[in-house]
């Protein structure tokens, strides 16, 4: 991480200083003694972690906060404890009380290294649009979009594509675990249907590529309360 110190105090500065030359993951790219200074390097975009004390000169620490970028993290450094609770409340990834302890030093920092790894490298939480299914010896990829339904017989289902069928040796349970609920509805113990391939329903039916599937009564309440929705 790339990180600023900002501070009108030089002995604070060479303090912080020390601090960050023993952490590998941290490279000092500049020290300002106000806000002014600071802004400047902040604009040359460089800087992911800026350490700010809050009591100084002009513009302060706080009011600074307000008017970098957001994605910049943020650890405030002050003698006062009273700033605590206002520099949580600008989103502070952490606040240090002088004078500073190395080992709190390094709670703060390990904090910044995992928020600044999250934004770096985010979690995915979509789930990808297709699945793989074993089809003579190899796994061929099925994309949910060309899903028209799926039928089961005995131990294996049929994938009723938009262009063909596939022939699976699996249960339509544990298929039905795989496919996005949003996009897929059970309306028969042997059928899954892609809500989107569905072009008429009665009480009764489902039309789905031009064949006509029962519900079966044990679906038939939340199958009409889903496909409501969309009258």
């Amino acid at each position: 991480m790339n990180c600023l110190i900002v501070d009108d105090e030089p002995i604070a500065q060479n303090i912080l200083k020390d601090f960050v030359s023993k952490v590998n993951h941290l490279n000092l790219v500049g020290c300002a003694s106000n806000a002014n200074e600071a802004f400047n390097l902040v604009q040359q975009g460089q800087v992911d972690l800026i350490f700010l004390d809050i009591n100084m000169p002009g513009i302060d620490g706080m009011a600074f906060a307000k008017i970098i970028p957001q994605e910049m993290h943020v650890i405030f450094t002050t003698a006062y404890r009273e700033y605590a609770i206002a520099g949580f409340d600008l989103a502070a990834t952490d606040y240090l009380l002088k004078p500073i302890p190395f080992e709190r030093f390094l709670k703060a920092i390990a904090k910044a290294k995992d928020a600044f790894d999250s934004k770096s490298h985010p979690t995915s939480s979509e789930k990808p649009d297709f699945l793989f299914v074993r089809q003579d010896r190899k796994m061929e990829k099925v994309n949910f979009d060309d899903i028209l339904y799926i039928e089961s017989f005995a131990d294996y289902i049929k994938i009723h594509l938009k262009d063909c069928v596939s022939v699976v040796r699996e249960s339509i349970s544990n298929f039905e675990s795989k496919l996005p609920a949003s996009q897929f509805l059970r309306f028969h113990r042997s059928f899954i249907g892609n809500i989107s391939a569905i072009t008429s329903y009665t009480h009764e039916f489902l039309e789905i590529d031009g064949k006509a599937l029962t519900i079966s009564r044990s679906y038939k309440e939340e199958v009409l309360k889903r496909l409501q929705k969309f009258e």
